[in-house]
């Protein structure tokens, strides 16, 4: 099979492939996006049925264009994939779907890298690894494989249909385990729903989407997380046409409340006494941003309504106030363990000293310090935004600007090597 050769090769298409193509159009480079499945494959095959987006329509965007209908709603999950697959039909984007990488390395002796691929070799001189954040499903060695309960990680659940009969432990205190749960109990399964760590912003406050406020508080372009706070995962959701997350409410709807998920033994699970300081530390965070988005309206004068109801938290629920230590799995019916507990990086196709001691690779603001390589669709990338969908538009055109910018240096190299004539250049 003959060797093709492009100047810069991006890998996925989901939402940071298409947004690299458009930049890298724009600047006029020649590259090519090789996707192994479909044009945002994950939006559509990797979540469950009902997913929605976690802000509106009007901000979960790029902004070459709107999705259709109202700029208030959370667009379904479908209809997010369906969008992308406009956006890069709108682009001519040249993506090349049905191929996987499978190894890249350094070509020896000079620039770029050697990509195998399930449809040949490609050479490139200029590499974009846009592969996301959702990797690898993670669920923790707690529970045996082999206990009489089947277990899932979030991105392999569906609906509840899909579950065996009886009622349902969730792991993970998160936007997916805290729609699930909620799913999962309006279809009147008993649920238990395992509560760690977790920020809880308000959905909508003072007339205003959470999303909006982090922009006008700055808050998308914290350029790192607080110490500790990288992975702390935020209670917020789009679904039923989206709602605060309260903990204390879906105690009330019939949800019972439980601490992480520490052990298991012997057909009793055990959970960690922490309940009672998660929830609290989500309230604080909540009642924090309240007060963030009151003192930026009286300083601006803006005619927002108060909503002193806001600040009014439920009474703490029976399975907070006496937590459960230990659930035997059998007595409580519990048949399904569902394991929204996110997701780790997997780069073992790279053959590449890029790598920290984690497994993380190291860049700034996605440049790699491997000169040529790029990385796109992180968290924290360069902000807090870099891993949502307008967020990964603009860490696009950074790379693709630090990508034209090499060019130049390389154009004026071949130029030096042909003493100013060019022809060296030309050839």
């Amino acid at each position: 099979m003959p060797k093709e050769t492009i100047d810069t090769l991006v890998i996925g298409a989901g939402q940071a492939g298409v947004a690299m193509s458009e930049h890298l159009g724009r600047a006029g480079i020649l590259h090519l996006v090789l996707e192994k499945d479909r044009i945002a494959e994950r939006w559509r095959s990797g979540r469950w049925d009902s997913l929605v987006a976690n802000g509106p329509a009007w901000h979960d965007r790029f902004p070459g264009m709107e999705f259709d209908g109202d700029g208030e709603a959370f667009v379904g999950k479908d209809d997010v994939a369906d969008y992308f697959e406009r956006y890069a039909g709108k682009l001519g984007a040249p993506i090349r779907c049905g191929v996987e990488v499978t190894r890249l390395t350094r070509l020896d002796g000079q620039a770029g890298f050697r990509v195998e691929t399930s449809d040949g070799v490609i050479e490139a001189r200029n590499v974009v690894s846009a592969t996301g954040p959702f990797q690898t499903p993670v669920i923790p060695p707690v529970v045996p494989q082999d206990a009489p309960v089947t277990q899932l990680h979030s991105a392999a659940y569906r609906n509840p249909q899909a579950l065996p009969e009886g009622a349902v432990l969730v792991v993970g205190a998160g936007s997916s385990g805290v729609q699930i749960a909620d799913e999962l109990n309006r279809a009147g399964r008993q649920v238990y729903l395992s509560v760690g760590p977790h920020g809880r912003p308000p959905r909508r406050y003072r007339e205003r989407d959470f999303v909006w406020w982090l922009g006008v508080l700055g808050l998308w372009d914290i350029e790192a997380p607080a110490p500790g706070t990288e992975h702390v995962t935020i209670a917020v959701s789009g679904a039923e046409g989206g709602r605060t997350i309260d903990f204390r409410r879906l105690a009330s709807e019939g949800i019972t409340l439980v601490g992480r998920t520490e052990s298991y033994a012997a057909g009793r699970i055990s959970f960690a006494g922490d309940l009672r300081a998660n929830v609290e530390g989500g309230d604080a965070d909540y009642l924090a941003m309240l007060d963030k988005a009151d003192a930026f309206v009286a300083r601006n004068g803006l005619d927002l309504p108060e909503e002193p109801e806001a600040r009014a938290l439920l009474p703490d629920p029976d399975c907070m106030l006496s937590p459960l230590e230990t659930l035997d799995l059998a007595e409580a019916g519990i048949t399904s363990i569902i394991w929204a507990t996110g997701y780790a990086l997997d780069y073992g196709w790279m053959d590449l000293d890029v790598f920290d001691e984690t497994g993380r690779p190291r860049h700034q603001r996605g440049v790699s310090p491997e000169r040529g390589l790029y990385f796109l669709g992180l968290p924290w990338l360069s902000r807090r935004g870099s891993s949502f969908i307008w967020g990964v538009w603009h860490d696009a055109k950074h790379i693709a600007d630090q990508i034209a910018i090499q060019h130049t240096y390389d154009t004026y190299d071949a130029e030096a090597r042909g003493l100013g004539s060019g022809s060296e250049a030309a050839e």
